[in-house]
Formats: structure tokens, sequence, C-alpha cells
């Protein structure tokens, strides 16, 4: 989401992803263990980038973004990179069982992708990405470095964590 403003304090981690790709699905697991190792004192932020391979990647960024105007984007996330093949066979309709299974407004996401009523966010968080030279997903930014994890996700949470660790070191002592 790319209208959150962090606390003054707070490090933010950008992840570049798409909800088709493999890979933003491997990256679950790193993502969820920063999240316990920092709580709120790291920022972690989804940004869209839909890749044209994937056919319904676009979609999905927007029903991501209607599942975070419903209080519930990382559930919706996680639950949508689980049943990527299923969302590769099927589309669309899959983001709208989601939504439905995880209690959220079904109907809405529904009115949301024919509406596009999240597409400038998209677009933004596409354009702010090929702007700063990410070309794959995932890609994580934070403190200023550029991550890339569309090749090789070996050793970014390390990685991520030595600057999440010097950011709220410097952070803390201001």
């Amino acid at each position: 989401m790319s209208d959150s403003s962090p606390a003054s304090d707070t490090p933010v981690l950008d992840v570049w992803c798409e909800l088709q790709c493999p890979d933003c699905r491997t990256a679950l697991e790193d993502l969820r263990a920063l999240r316990t190792r920092y709580g709120d004192r790291l920022e972690v932020r989804l940004r869209h980038f839909p890749l044209e391979k994937h056919k319904h990647s676009f979609a999905a960024a927007q029903a991501a973004e209607e599942a975070a105007a419903q209080g519930r984007l990382w559930p919706y996330v996680e639950a949508v990179l689980a049943r990527l093949e299923e969302l590769d066979r099927r589309g669309e309709p899959v983001l709208v069982e989601v939504a439905r299974e995880l209690g959220l407004d079904a109907e809405e996401f529904d009115t949301a992708l024919v509406d596009g009523r999240h597409i400038l966010i998209v677009d933004a968080d596409q354009a702010e990405g090929k702007a700063i030279g990410v070309t794959g997903t995932p890609t994580y930014v934070i403190g200023g470095e550029r991550l890339d994890g569309g090749k090789s996700q070996e050793g970014l949470r390390e990685r991520i964590e030595e600057i999440a660790d010097r950011l709220l070191g410097r952070s803390s002592a201001l």
C-alpha cells in the first residue's frame, strides 16, 4: 500500500510484490519472520509490481488494495499466494472467493474489480518501482537500498535484518 506514512523513527521495508509470483509466495516465510522479530518497530509495506507475464496480477493487486481497505491486507495476500495455481487457472473469481473465505465483503471486491477504484494506487506503485529499477518480484527497499529477490532470495532476510538493526540503532540513538 503506497498511501501509508511511517512513524518518524520507524524504518520502512517496501516489498515490491505481485500475487501471481511463486517467488513472492516463497518470500512470505521471510516476511512473517521479519514481522515477528520487529513487530511495529519496522513498517512492512506491500508495493504492487504486477508483471505482464501473469494475466491476473493487475486484478490481484487491486483486490489486495480492497483487502487493505477492509483491514485485512496481509491475511488476504497470504491466502491468494497460497492459491497461486488456482488463480493462474481460474482467474478473478478466485480473488472474490478468497475474500469471502476470509469474511470480507466479497461483493465489494467484485465491485472494486469492475469500477477500478484502486487502479491509481497500483499504477503509482508500479511506476515508482520502475523508476527505482525494480524489474522483478520480490524486490525489497529498506534504508535506501534495493535488494532483488527475483533471482535468489538466499541471504536477503539476513541483509534486511542488518539494515533494519542499523536503522533502528540510529533512530533510537537520536
